[in-house]
């Protein structure tokens, strides 16, 4: 499998292979889309949107957020209760699902058992009255792509789990879609052929030219194939942007745990103080002085002290200095990095360490030191649980320093 796009490359490219051309791109506008049951249930409240051509978004959320039932929505399987689906500037709420030009694949494959691989990467076309001749030649450039032109006179039965997610994959591909959504489709394999796959849509991605949208709960898929990504809970968006800026500037605290491994730190009973004009941030009776750019954010919304949740992600915490104390309670060396527990006051602290600068016991039972750079603190109104500075998305464009202000 890892030779599969390298033995495409050498022979040809997809272009001149003339299975998926250029022009075929599209972008997906959703305005204040939503979705009710039976009048009462709302699985999905106002969701907006814009996918522009060639874009991946990803989906996430989790169990009951909504995203499935979003995505279903765009290809035409659930209606639309109320807002505006735009595929290619069309409005496409009215249109059958087979008409917009859309190609999903789902979480369980749904593979027709009693046809062979072959007719099942052909059916659609069939449907479509394609020429035989023009059938043939797109299965078979798409599945030597796919590296499933072995399989193509099997049964779905008498293949593995990637080789029929690769087929279903393949019967998306050969329509030549608009939108290609996926839906879950790699949350059936074990954890070693789910990485593979994950890479295989990464290099499928850069050769094909179509707009994405993939739904999942794994936040790894979602922060390593999205462009952008759509944080969903109960029906609502929480936050969209992209990796970077969730993991550095999420709006609130349901996006700041969801997404990170391991998950941020939470501290409570913590409060945002104002001295002389200057804000500081008090953690367990140790206070920070706030970087400019937080001051500046502050100031410009005219924020008052109040009690906050202060959080800080694992990988951000530095050991064996600063008045913050803990004894380690679970101490898992990984190698490269050592994941540390640390009973601090009560509140259980993550930090990831690297094995090669660790010149310290950490050893559990161990009493350890640590500390932050201020301009790394996460900080969280209490009674609301949004971010203070990063509380839309117009304070992440605002607001958002320079990469370098995250150095230690």
């Amino acid at each position: 499998m890892h030779l599969l796009f390298y033995r495409v490359l050498v022979r040809h490219s997809l272009a001149e292979a003339g299975v998926l051309e250029s022009g075929n791109m599209s972008e997906v506008l959703i305005k204040d889309m939503k979705k009710v049951y039976d009048n009462s249930v709302t699985a999905v409240h106002d969701f907006n949107l814009h996918i522009a051509d060639k874009e991946f978004i990803v989906l996430v959320g989790p169990s009951g957020c909504g995203k499935s039932t979003s995505l279903r929505m765009v290809a035409g399987l659930e209606d639309i209760s109320g807002g505006e689906l735009y595929i290619d500037g069309k409005l496409c709420n009215d249109i059958a699902a087979k008409d917009r030009d859309i190609a999903m694949v789902f979480q369980n494959y749904a593979l027709y058992p009693h046809m062979s691989v072959y007719d099942n990467m052909a059916f659609a076309l069939k449907l479509k009255k394609t020429p035989s001749d023009e059938i043939d030649k797109k299965v078979r450039e798409v599945a030597e792509i796919l590296d499933i032109t072995q399989y193509l006179d099997r049964k779905p039965k008498a293949l593995s789990g990637g080789q029929r997610q690769r087929v279903a994959i393949g019967r998306a591909m050969v329509r030549d879609p608009k939108v290609f959504l996926m839906d879950e489709p790699l949350s059936n394999l074990d954890a070693k052929l789910r990485n593979q796959m994950r890479a295989e849509i990464i290099k499928l991605r850069k050769r094909i030219n179509t707009t994405f949208m993939y739904v999942t709960h794994d936040q790894t898929e979602a922060m390593t194939l999205g462009d952008r990504i759509v944080i969903m809970k109960d029906g609502y968006v929480n936050q969209i942007g992209t990796p970077q800026d969730l993991f550095d500037r999420p709006v609130n605290l349901f996006v700041a745990g969801f997404i990170g491994m391991p998950v941020m730190n939470f501290f409570e009973g913590c409060k945002l103080e104002l001295k002389d004009g200057v804000y500081y941030a008090n953690i367990k009776g140790e206070e920070f002085k706030l970087s400019d750019f937080q001051q500046k954010a502050l100031k410009a919304n005219g924020q008052q002290p109040c009690d906050i949740v202060a959080g800080i992600r694992p990988q951000h915490i530095r050991i064996g200095e600063g008045n913050l104390s803990g004894e380690v309670e679970v101490s898992e060396m990984l190698g490269s990095e050592v994941d540390l527990h640390v009973n601090c006051g009560g509140d259980d602290v993550v930090m990831v360490l690297q094995t090669v600068d660790l010149d310290q016991d950490v050893s559990i039972g161990a009493k350890v030191n640590f500390t932050t750079q201020p301009r790394l603190i996460q900080l969280f109104d209490k009674e609301t649980g949004n971010n203070l500075i990063w509380y839309d998305a117009e304070s992440v464009a605002a607001n958002s320093p320079k990469c370098k202000d995250y150095d230690f």
